[in-house]
């Protein structure tokens, strides 16, 4: 995993730094539920519903329902157990752009709804982001995955 343990850039930063080496893998575990959690309840909830597929055009309405739910648990199971973490953050890489570009490109609605999906497009960037970093930096050692590669 990488972590940077050099010296700060600057003295004042060195008290952030040791903090957060001290607790990156325990950030890293309360970084991964969190963004799970986003998902987890979405699905949950049955979300997306066919309906909101059905207003977007989407095809398959029903099935693409599921497929989506299915998803969404799949990649939050991996997220909070740290298991596949990196394929679980790439799923839900793939996952986020194309919920965004069904449902969250704000230029294409009226004027009254624009602010709303300006706002859903943005928090999905900032989720892409933290998967991002998710993928680069793994699940910590507080995961599955740093179970199985010690065997």
């Amino acid at each position: 995993m990488y972590t940077n343990n050099g010296p700060s850039s600057h003295p004042a930063f060195s008290l952030a730094d040791g903090v957060a080496r001290s607790t990156a893998d325990l950030a890293l575990l309360l970084g991964r539920f969190l963004l799970a959690l986003v998902f987890l309840l979405t699905a949950y909830h049955g979300n997306p519903t066919a309906g909101t597929l059905a207003n977007l055009g989407v095809p398959s309405p029903d099935l693409l329902s599921i497929v989506a739910r299915a998803c969404e648990f799949a990649f939050s199971i991996a997220l909070i157990l740290g298991v596949a973490t990196r394929y679980g953050a790439l799923l839900g890489i793939v996952y986020v752009i194309i919920a965004t570009a069904l449902a969250h490109l704000w230029w294409n609605y009226p004027q009254a709804q624009q602010v709303a999906n300006y706002t859903n497009f943005m928090k999905n960037v900032a989720i892409i982001g933290g998967l991002l970093t998710l993928f680069a930096m793994g699940a910590g050692r507080i995961s599955i995955d740093q179970l199985l590669a010690r065997k």
